[in-house]
């Protein structure tokens, strides 16, 4: 199809014109830019598409905004069931909105075969509910669920669904944050996305990646910005894909503002939430009255605010941005996120400690160039030092004063200040050295081949939250049995475990590490004139299936995320074993291997009698070309010609 003729079938099947001067204005009566019965006539023939579960045949949004940032969004897809697996997942929906401010309509839900002839035109149950708080780790919403069932979804007929959610009162006027993904992860036949807004207001606009160019226009007041695009294929997923890419179709936009002015605006809000009442006061000084250090004392308040008041999300209207007094927050033993930075904060600047709260992303992703206070869903702290920032989690209960959790560091935020300046940083990021694993396991190989020795293990950085959790609270005497049944029973067969020493998960000065004896598992067989040593930790081997893998997803269209590949941490495994008097190993093959994704090496080596073997991974860290997979898969070869799962042993005259 030539582009003059594609262009005008889209405005033939889309027909929103700079005519209309603005966004249609959808309603549960139609949507007047829309031939739906064309776009029905656009179903696919199934065995055209026999990887795909469903079809989009329109992807569609339409978004008005106003200078105060009010405004509504109205998606409709109208999607074509093509196998059991996508029928199954059209037939229930969901929806949310908060009613404080915000209406939820829904437009239709119609099921409708490929000649248009109706088979529902409305949902069979419909349900709007308030979202219950779990008794586990609850959040507090005034959050609201619409729920429907319908009937009538067969792979071969099309589901038609609209609706339109309307912002009445933003939190921040003059605050949004909208976005449309031209590659939904379906094939679309057509994609439409429209934003309406005056014609004073300059949306700050991200677009990536498109193949095809906006239409912009000015009528009557109103600024219309039109994205459309029809016969858009669905992306394969690709393993170990970054978040950057060349290849995913998206369009962003926020409201004209910056993050000053969201940071003047949190400082507002909290503005009187810092006063240290009489009853905090006297908490305080409880708290720190063995201090004797400054970094004691903020150790000390940390410990507090993190261990002591217990976490629960409030995200109940401005409560879910504008924190609670500290004398609230004590009293009652519990805050949420910014609850717990505020005490923290008001704590140390009582005692003369300069402490500010941070905004951020609980999980990063902050796109700097989009200034939205949706674009921040946490709080945390800093405290002020000679060389710039101390950043802490006060809802990260096991994270030591001085670390951040894993998917905080390297993100953007902004430190706030009591007058409203407002700092923008980038949030302080472990080395790969500092996230480190260590894993010992040491003894002697008895002549009958069971294993008598001692499992040591120890952890920092990000690697040291499973062994934090594990001992985050004492072990009941059974619990110490489990422990020591499981672990020794992974490295040998009826291997049991004794003398458990352990630490103090909730001591964020303790170094996590747990040690044990072992004794009594089968480490070694006899076979013929050798002995057969089972190594107690995995080899590369699998490693093979991760290249079929790589291999099938050759040609690469996506970057590849080295820290995706062996994760920003290292890993060290040390086998050493005593072997009998005259035992002898066949020692496999050392592999170093190396690569911009990270570095392995292995070694086997005996002196004496003592044999050991040692595994060390490092990952790395990087944004790499889509051509590199190449040397890639050559760094997974190396590493998977480290396969030995065993090693024999010549037991000279003393073998049986």
């Amino acid at each position: 199809m030539s582009t003059r003729t594609r262009g005008a079938v889209l405005l033939a099947l889309l027909s929103s014109t700079p005519a209309l001067a603005q966004a249609p204005r959808i309603t549960p009566a139609g949507d007047p830019s829309v031939r739906a019965d064309t776009i029905y006539r656009l179903a696919v023939d199934s065995t055209q598409f026999p990887e795909e579960a469903s079809v989009l045949l329109l992807d569609d949004g339409v978004v008005r905004y106003e200078a105060d940032g009010t405004g509504s969004t109205t998606y409709r897809q109208i999607v074509q069931i093509l196998k059991e697996s996508a029928a199954t997942n059209y037939r229930e929906f969901s929806f949310s909105y908060e009613p404080a401010h915000q209406k939820l309509t829904l437009n239709w839900i119609r099921v409708v075969k490929p000649d248009g002839e109706v088979i529902s035109d409305k949902p069979a149950q419909l349900q709007e509910s308030d979202v219950p708080a779990a008794m586990q780790s609850p959040v507090y919403t005034d959050r609201h669920v619409i729920r429907a069932s319908v009937s009538g979804v067969e792979p071969g007929t099309i589901v038609d669904y609209s609706y339109t959610l309307e912002e009445l009162k933003p939190y921040r006027s003059g605050d949004f944050l909208d976005g449309w993904f031209v590659n939904s992860g379906q094939q679309v036949k057509r994609s439409r996305y429209i934003v309406d807004l005056p014609a004073s207001m300059h949306p700050r606009l991200v677009e990536t990646n498109l193949d095809f160019a906006r239409k912009s226009y000015v009528r009557k007041g109103r600024r219309v910005y039109e994205w459309i695009t029809a016969n858009v294929p669905r992306v394969r997923p690709e393993p170990l894909a970054a978040d950057s890419n060349d290849v995913l179709m998206s369009v962003r936009l926020a409201g004209p503002g910056t993050w000053e002015q969201i940071g003047r605006w949190y400082a507002g809000l909290a503005r009187d939430r810092y006063a240290v009442t009489p009853t905090v006061d006297a908490k305080l000084k409880e708290v720190v009255a063995k201090a004797t250090t400054r970094e004691d004392t903020i150790r000390a308040v940390q410990r507090w605010v993190s261990q002591d008041i217990r976490y629960i999300s409030i995200d109940l209207g401005i409560g879910g941005y504008q924190p609670r007094a500290p004398e609230t927050v004590v009293s009652t033993g519990f805050g949420d996120c910014k609850d717990k930075a505020t005490l923290f904060v008001a704590s140390l600047n009582h005692l003369g400690i300069p402490a500010f709260p941070v905004l951020l992303s609980s999980t990063g992703g902050v796109d700097r160039r989009l200034p939205s206070i949706d674009q921040f869903d946490h709080a945390i702290a800093a405290v002020k030092t000679a060389q710039g920032y101390t950043f802490t989690d006060l809802t990260a209960d096991l994270t030591p004063y001085g670390q951040l959790p894993p998917a905080e560091q390297g993100g953007f935020a902004l430190v706030v200040h009591p007058d409203g300046a407002t700092e923008e940083v980038t949030l302080p990021q472990d080395s790969i050295g500092a996230n480190r694993l260590a894993t010992v396991i040491s003894g002697e190989l008895l002549p009958d081949g069971t294993f008598r020795g001692s499992f040591d293990e120890r952890a920092s950085g990000s690697q040291q939250y499973t062994l934090r959790n594990a001992f985050a609270q004492p072990l009941s005497e059974e619990q110490t049995k489990s422990l020591l049944r499981s672990v020794a029973g992974n490295l040998y067969p009826g291997a049991v475990g004794d003398s458990l020493q352990a630490f103090d998960g909730r001591d964020p000065l303790a170094t996590p590490h747990v040690s044990m004896g072992v004794s009594g598992g089968q480490a070694a067989k006899h076979s013929g004139d050798t002995w057969v040593l089972t190594l107690p930790f995995e080899n590369m081997a699998s490693l093979t299936n991760a290249i079929a893998e790589l291999k099938a997803h050759s040609p690469r269209r996506f970057t590849i995320d080295a820290a995706a590949v062996m994760g920003p941490r290292v890993t060290v495994h040390e086998f050493r074993v005593l072997l009998p008097p005259g035992w002898k190993a066949h020692l496999p093959k050392s592999v170093n291997a190396s690569s911009p994704f990270g570095s392995y090496s292995s070694e086997y080596v005996q002196e004496g009698r003592e044999l050991r073997v040692t595994r060390r991974t490092e990952g790395a860290r990087g944004v790499f070309a889509p051509d590199r997979l190449g040397e890639l898969i050559a760094w997974y070869r190396a590493m998977a010609e480290d396969d030995a799962q065993f090693i024999l042993l010549d037991a000279g005259s003393g073998g049986k």
